[in-house]
């Protein structure tokens, strides 16, 4: 990531000091290669670094820890649902085992067990 990069991520008034503002370009480096490309981790990842920089390690840390459980008790909730979609259109013959299983974004034996396969 480049200077102009960062300043431009962060805004004017990011609050950092030069030293700080340098050791999150270097992390800026460090996330862009252990993230390969996938932009959105590498953002969520800096914006972690980041807020390390300007608040408490542990508000950040436990925002975090709720968002991960609530985003778990989210994709349970969706794949309770979807599990009761798969008995109901496979049991009626609207629907195959790896055709839904590709429209849900599931593997077949996924939809096996879900059958009681």
């Amino acid at each position: 990531m480049q200077r102009h990069e960062l300043t431009a991520w962060l805004g004017d008034d990011h609050g950092l000091t030069d030293d700080q503002f340098e050791e999150l370009l270097a992390q800026a480096d460090e996330i862009d290669d252990r993230c390969g490309g996938d932009h959105e981790a590498a953002s969520e990842a800096l914006t972690a670094a980041y807020r390390l920089m300007i608040e408490d390690a542990d508000t950040v840390t436990f925002e975090l820890a709720q968002r991960r459980a609530a985003a778990r008790a989210a994709e349970l909730d969706a794949l309770a649902g979807l599990q009761q979609i798969a008995i109901t259109l496979i049991e009626r013959g609207d629907a195959t085992e790896s055709g839904f299983a590709r429209q849900a974004g599931v593997d077949r034996m996924t939809v096996r067990k879900w059958l009681g396969k």
